[in-house]
């Protein structure tokens, strides 16, 4: 939001404050009263800051309103998908997490998911492939998908994880050097449940207004981008609530 339209919000609030002061109906446009907005404003610049920033703070909360609502009614399909690779499936916490092979940020907070995997065997990790950086993620999505049934999935997506310039050629010769059987892997991956699976993630993403990738949810929080220590508080913050109730 730019300075000039900052200006105009605040002058118009002023300006219908005033209005309803009358009490009956909204006064004419006074210019000497917005000139005189105007002028105050170029004096003290500092309340557009004061305004925009409780203007964000009050959007910021409207959408965090608007996620736990759409957390709640996506809930099942957030974490209980059958089709989704889910490690530590006896978990009693679930953290679900939207990702891109090609996402440089996944790349970068992959390692650390796989040790919070590994050190933390009651929390349900949900891996959902939300493909947003075209053929080649697509293609690594569809071989990881295609590979599920195989037993080799957190390898796998570890090593696609790893794997800095993955195009679709990297991702077969991944696979291929795990033991997976590319054909069948190829073949499962091709099918048309799987395209329904990427495209049901793809909804379910924009039904929950994430854009970006990574993105975790646990409980009704979504934590966008790679900000694990966000990620660790909410887990630790999971795990306490749990002992409080029982």
């Amino acid at each position: 939001m730019n300075l000039t339209h900052r200006a105009g919000v605040f002058a118009a609030s002023l300006a219908l404050s005033g209005a309803l002061m009358t009490g009956c109906a909204p006064a004419k446009p006074d210019k000497a009263f917005g000139d005189r907005v105007r002028a105050y404003l170029l004096e003290h610049p500092e309340v557009l800051l004061e305004v925009s920033a409780k203007l964000e703070q009050k959007q910021a909360a409207k959408v965090a309103e608007t996620g736990r609502k759409a957390i709640g009614q996506y809930r099942q399909a957030i974490e209980r998908d059958p089709r989704d690779f889910v490690a530590n499936p006896n978990g009693v916490v679930t953290v679900t997490e939207f990702f891109d092979y090609r996402c440089g940020y996944c790349k970068q907070a992959a390692p650390e998911i796989v040790k919070l995997i590994q050190e933390n065997p009651d929390v349900r990790f949900v891996f959902k492939d939300f493909v947003i950086f075209g053929h080649d993620s697509e293609a690594a999505a569809r071989l990881f998908l295609g590979a599920k049934d195989q037993g080799k999935d957190l390898a796998l997506h570890q090593a696609l994880m790893a794997e800095k310039s993955l195009d679709e050629a990297a991702a077969l010769r991944i696979a291929a050097g795990l033991g997976i059987d590319i054909a069948k892997a190829r073949a499962a991956g091709a099918s048309q449940a799987t395209t329904q699976h990427l495209a049901d993630t793809h909804g379910l993403a924009q039904a929950l207004a994430i854009e970006g990738t990574p993105a975790f949810i646990i409980g009704d929080q979504l934590i966008p981008g790679a900000d694990m220590n966000a990620l660790k508080l909410a887990i630790a913050q999971a795990k306490a609530a749990r002992v409080r109730k029982a």
